[in-house]
């Protein structure tokens, strides 16, 4: 038995373990399968991750226990196994410990039940506090040393499982609240409003984990900090956002990057640090070796020598239809160089910044902007409304985006079909993005097709028939696109993908964010693109920028050689990160069908700015 947790972490800062279900996850077992009965059905594989974060410098290990309550495990027919699963997920932490002789902690890990309380769900007080209570009493029973209640975005949930938990026991609970890329809970409260309301709980630690990576997360610490009342402040970020690779989530923030946070947050005042979602045991090896020293590593590399791509794009073909083509297609077919902009709807139902960001540029002479749909699982205005509204204020031609995570195979066609009444024609096709990217992480995602399966909808209809063959009366004009990744974890892969799109129907692609030109030429390098490309900028802000977008999310790369210019920058970064995006520009006119910028926090002066490189 270590000594005292609460003695141990007011002597020095301490170090946590990393995520179970992603490991569990990189072993084979299915994203809807029940993590917690693994406790009783293969114990051997949660004692092996168990000693994987011991081996890498874990000071404390969290119980395979996160979603064992009533009504999560009643989903997989086990709410009656809810004080065997938590009892044996906390012997089997203990039993590692004991059979690795660490002097480590065991914490007994409860999250959110998944259902909403009343009244927005239809779970009450009690049913709750009694859900907890179960699962506090088996892991009480089992031995933990501490509880910590994590990932919580409602606080009234997060106090109910405190109250449970102190109804029988005085062991230490830290409670630990999930925030959105926005720094707020999925509630909308802020890290000010987090801390004053959880240290009033009878708590010995509070803090933040999950849903972003290390530079959010950061920033919520530095605000929690002078409101935690003297609390201890965790710290346990994911390893940026996922991206989907075939059937698999892939995080992207590397050991280096979590390690050098870490040892910023320690200096900032935090006295317990981690990892969560995405984050292994050699994310926690090299975040052991800064935690001792407490100071940051130096994340500069070597620039390499920039080379230029030829990359020929196939004009684009002639769509069988009696109806005028759009802008874009007219563009497209006459091999001018398009321009788009990418608006990304409103929060809330105000439209109005929107609307201005639109008309400030079609005075710099943007023709067409594209209209995100739910980027990163977020919740914002629907697509199509957004759409229909900037237009009307503004004229501007629309490219649409459509996701097919949120609607059945009868709502997407239900969808397009009114798209395209309205006259919204140019739809850029894309998979989505799973609702466990973003703020709701219990939310169902569809997917009854995948960015491919929606462009064959869609030819389709063109063609004059459904999914499934029957007819939907006159042809439809559709101008599809699709989506591409030109520095994806699986290149091949993904030009497998891009073939298919091609052949699916899409008329032309649209890239993530590029900052090297190179990138699409090494993509490239053995197949010429069967359809346009349109190259993906987004002008960068600052140092911090560049490092998050590189290491935190998906699909983005940003070279060496960027990331040093804009951390020699200094202050200077905004200015460096338009000239730099200018320059891109540039040398994307006149080798590619076109380019796509993407304004950065609602930043339009900016992409108006960059455009001024095609004056």
């Amino acid at each position: 038995m270590p000594a005292p947790f609460l003695e141990r972490f007011r002597e020095r800062p301490l170090l946590g373990d990393g995520a179970m279900g992603t490991m569990l996850y990189a072993r084979g077992v299915p994203l809807d399968a029940c993590f917690d009965v693994l406790n009783v059905n293969e114990p051997k594989i949660v004692q092996g991750i168990h000693a994987e974060y011991i081996q890498a410098g874990s000071d404390w290990i969290e119980t395979n226990t996160f979603g064992a309550n009533r009504f999560k495990l009643g989903v997989h027919g086990l709410s009656a196994a809810v004080r065997e699963i938590n009892l044996r997920g906390a012997k089997l932490a203990r039993d590692v410990r004991e059979t690795m002789g660490r002097d480590v902690f065991v914490l007994g890990s409860m999250g959110p039940l998944g259902k909403y309380l009343a009244p927005l769900g239809s779970v009450t007080h009690e049913e709750a506090r009694a859900a907890f209570l179960d699962q506090a009493e088996g892991l009480l029973e089992g031995g933990v040393d501490a509880f910590v209640v994590e990932t919580f975005s409602d606080l009234v949930e997060l106090r109910l499982a405190v109250e449970a938990i102190r109804a029988i026991t005085d062991l230490p609970v830290i409670a630990s609240v999930a925030f959105t890329q926005d720094h707020v809970t999925f509630l909308g409260h802020t890290p000010v409003e987090v801390a004053r309301t959880l240290r009033a709980l009878p708590i010995q630690g509070l803090g933040a984990n999950c849903s972003v990576g290390s530079s959010t997360l950061y920033d919520v610490l530095e605000q929690m900090l002078p409101e935690a009342g003297g609390l201890p402040v965790i710290i346990q970020p994911n390893a940026g956002l996922p991206s989907r690779v075939g059937e698999r989530l892939v995080y992207i923030s590397s050991p280096a990057y979590m390690a050098e946070y870490a040892a910023r947050m320690i200096g900032a005042g935090a006295r317990l640090v981690g990892g969560c979602c995405g984050t292994t045991a050699d994310h926690i090896r090299a975040m052991r070796e800064v935690v001792d020293r407490h100071v940051p590593r130096s994340g500069a590399g070597k620039a390499a020598e920039p080379r230029r791509a030829r990359v020929e794009a196939s004009p684009a073909p002639t769509l069988p239809t009696t109806a005028a083509p759009t802008l874009l297609q007219r563009k497209l077919a006459a091999r001018e160089f398009l321009v788009t902009v990418e608006l990304d709807p409103p929060r809330g139902h105000n439209i109005e910044k929107l609307v201005q960001g639109a008309k400030l540029l079609k005075e710099r002479g943007v023709e067409i902007v594209d209209i995100n749909d739910g980027s990163l699982g977020r919740v914002r205005m629907s697509v199509l409304p957004t759409a229909i509204l900037v237009r009307e204020a503004t004229g501007l031609d629309i490219n649409m985006h459509f996701t097919c995570r949120d609607r059945n195979l009868m709502g997407i066609q239900a969808d397009v079909l009114g798209a395209h009444a309205l006259d919204i024609r140019n739809i850029l096709a894309m998979t989505g993005d799973p609702p466990r990217t973003g703020d709701y992480v219990d939310a169902t995602a569809v997917f009854d097709v995948d960015a491919i399966g929606l462009i064959r909808i869609l030819k389709g209809m063109n063609e004059g028939r459904d999914a499934t063959g029957n007819s939907v009366g006159e042809p439809t004009a559709f101008c599809v696109g699709a989506a591409l990744d030109p520095a994806a974890a699986d290149p091949g892969r993904e030009m497998e993908r891009l073939l298919a799109k091609a052949e699916a129907g899409a008329r032309w692609c649209q890239t993530q964010p590029v900052y090297d030109l190179e990138v699409l030429e090494r993509f490239f390098q053995r197949t010429r693109s069967p359809i346009p490309i349109v190259v993906g900028v987004l002008p960068l802000h600052s140092s911090r920028h560049a490092e998050f977008l590189h290491n935190e999310v998906p699909g983005i790369t940003v070279p060496d050689a960027v990331r040093g210019r804009m951390k020699d920058a200094g202050d200077r970064g905004l200015r460096v990160g338009i000239e730099t995006a200018q320059a891109l520009v540039r040398q994307i006119r006149g080798r590619y069908a076109g380019v796509y910028l993407m304004p950065s926090f609602g930043r339009f002066e900016v992409v108006a700015e960059v455009l001024d490189a095609l004056q």
